[in-house]
Order: C-alpha cells, then structure tokens, then sequence
C-alpha cells in the first residue's frame, strides 16, 4: 500500500511504449522492436486468435483482450525475481495513470500508427500472476478495480504498427 501514491502519480498521456511482448503459446515470450496490430486478427501470430482466455459465444477471441498494457511502475514493483519469473506478458508497458478516471471504458489511446480502445474487460490478475509475483502482489492489485493496478485491456480500433519509444496519447 505505501508504493500506491506512486503508481498513482505516472503521467495522464504521453508516455512511452517499453517491453513489447509477443505471446505466439502458453508460457512464450517474445520480445519485440515493433508489432502489428489489426481489428480482425488482433495481433497476428498471437494466440489471440487460437487460444483466448475470453470467447465470444460464437467462440471467436472477444475483441475486448486483444492488446493489455501493464503499468511500468506496478511492474517495477510486483517483477522482482527477473531472471527466473517470466514476463507478465502483457503486450507492453508503459509508465501511464491507468486508473478509470484516467481512461474510462471506451477511451481511444493513439499509439505508433494504431488506435485502441479501453475495453470494460477488467483485467483482474490470473492465477499465474498470484503463483509468479505472489499472494500479497495478487490481493493487492485485485482489492482495488478502479485503479486498474493490473492494467488495461483493449480492442484494436484502427489497424496500424506500435513500435518501442511510440508515445501512448490519449484521445479525449
């Protein structure tokens, strides 16, 4: 709880995209210069497209997931063991205010050539978050949905490329 007031401090818009992250299967990685990202397909290659964790009922992916952005400062704080606890796998970080204040559902973010839109999935930490950063790292950003410590979720709006150092803006 004492790390809250600087995770709540990150910058409203503007900031930089870090760490993007492919994940092509269970437990995968692949960190990236550059991903594509498109309505249809959302990242092509990711198992979005194969293997969602959240189905429409005609079992196609929900648009809903296909990008997550992670807070740097929540990872900072929760990924401390590098070396041997793989990366969140998020689609990429960024030192960004993600609370729903901040970027209520439906918000467009302008990032590289792409826009994305917020999406009302919240992303609540899985199993596998509370197993690699903890219990406490588990409760702790589950206690508090409208801070969205664990990030957010988004469709892609408008197809286009992000790149490492691509500024995140948000469209008001």
């Amino acid at each position: 709880m004492a790390a809250l007031a600087g995770v709540l401090s990150a910058p409203k818009t503007g900031s930089a995209v870090e760490l993007l992250c492919l994940r092509p299967g269970y437990g995968q990685r692949r960190f990236v210069d550059e991903v594509t990202v498109t309505r249809a397909q959302g990242i092509p290659g990711e198992r979005w497209g194969t293997a969602p964790w959240l189905k429409l009922p005609d079992g196609s992916g929900h648009p809903g997931i296909q990008v997550s952005i992670l807070p740097r400062r929540v990872l900072d704080l929760v990924w401390r063991n590098r070396d041997s606890v793989i990366h969140p796998g998020d689609t990429f970080v960024c030192d960004l205010d993600m609370t729903e204040a901040n970027l209520p559902t439906g918000t467009r973010l302008a990032v590289g050539t792409a826009v994305l839109r917020v999406s009302e999935v919240w992303n609540d930490a899985c199993a596998k978050w509370k197993v690699r950063h903890g219990e406490a790292a588990f409760d702790w950003v589950r206690a508090h949905p409208a801070l969205r410590l664990r990030g957010v979720l988004c469709s892609v709006e408008q197809d286009g490329v992000v790149r490492n150092g691509d500024a995140v803006e948000v469209l008001r």
